[in-house]
């Protein structure tokens, strides 16, 4: 009974313990994002961006035919670029 007792007493030791740091005070979230951001969706954005940029080729003829090279180029080409390289590392406010 004694050896229950001290059992239990280090399991909730160790248990309340930890509890402080599962807290997350913002910076894991903002480490996070970065990390994936820098791993994941900068390389997806550079693909989409190329892939995009040989939709756009293809696309050419029928889009300068209805006049709507501008919104085509915009949408495979321009907003794939911005998402890439010019929004800070970590910020995906204005995809979201």
């Amino acid at each position: 009974m004694k050896k229950m007792i001290i059992a239990a007493f280090i399991v909730v030791t160790l248990i309340s313990t930890s509890v402080p740091a599962l807290a997350d005070d913002g910076q894991l979230n903002v480490a996070a994002a970065m990390a994936a951001d820098v791993i994941i969706a900068r390389p997806a954005g550079l693909v989409t961006m190329v892939l995009g940029t040989a939709v756009f080729i293809v696309a050419l003829p029928f889009a300068a035919i209805s006049g709507s090279v501008e919104p085509v180029a915009r949408t495979l080409i321009a907003e794939p670029f911005k998402f890439t390289f010019t929004r800070p590392v970590g910020d995906f406010s204005l995809w979201e």
